[in-house]
């Protein structure tokens, strides 16, 4: 799961950030066409003429972060070495758990809610689906480079798996995540890695385990 915060100040772009910010900041219920109007700095009634309906500007936000998360995986495809090795592989999972939670939320807060939303959004749906089939196909290619007998079904399971920890991490408090055994960052980074890529080996929480 790769994010990416926005740069792009065309209008539409500009509004669909905007939203995603307000999704993450105040949640679902927050999400106005005034309230994208006020914290965007446009005229009052801009959001409306692009998106007369609520679930037109929802559909618009899953879009936009679709096309964002596009944007980062087709960049990760063209820099990725042609000698990378599995355990480089590995060690990205912990570095995008790190950018996820600690530093900037906001797309994974912001995912949450539409997730919610999609339950109940068919356009909500439709574009969320895109952006995972685009995840896992990208990690996919970048596991099959690695040496890696990964198919699209390991990955799809890695994301998800991936999304299932982050929302943890974010709204667990840090006495339960110790208890659980899901304070260490570093270690679930590279335990979603290792639960779903064949011939990854173990986490280093399954070996720490079977030591104790």
């Amino acid at each position: 799961m790769i994010l990416l915060v926005s740069r792009t100040v065309s209008r539409r772009d500009l509004l669909c950030d905007t939203a995603i910010q307000i999704l993450a900041v105040e949640g679902g219920r927050g999400l106005t066409h005034r309230a994208i109007d006020r914290e965007a700095g446009v005229p009052i009634g801009t959001t409306k003429n692009y998106f007369p309906t609520r679930e037109a500007i929802l559909t618009a936000a899953a879009a936009r972060m679709t096309a964002l998360h596009r944007a980062a995986v087709d960049r990760l495809r063209e820099t990725t070495p042609a000698d990378v090795s599995a355990s480089d592989v590995a060690e990205l999972y912990p570095a995008l758990l790190r950018r996820a939670v600690a530093d900037d939320p906001t797309q994974m807060l912001a995912m949450v809610e539409l997730y919610l939303e999609a339950v109940r959004r068919p356009g909500v749906r439709e574009a969320l689906s895109g952006m995972v089939l685009a995840n896992a196909e990208a990690a996919a290619t970048l596991q099959q480079a690695a040496g890696l007998p990964s198919t699209v079904r390991d990955t799809g399971l890695l994301d998800a798996y991936f999304l299932g920890v982050a929302i943890s991490l974010l709204a667990l408090p840090t006495e339960t995540l110790r208890t659980v055994g899901l304070d260490d960052p570093y270690a679930l980074g590279i335990g979603v890695f290792s639960a779903t890529a064949p011939n990854a080996g173990r986490s280093p929480g399954q070996r720490s385990a079977e030591s104790s």
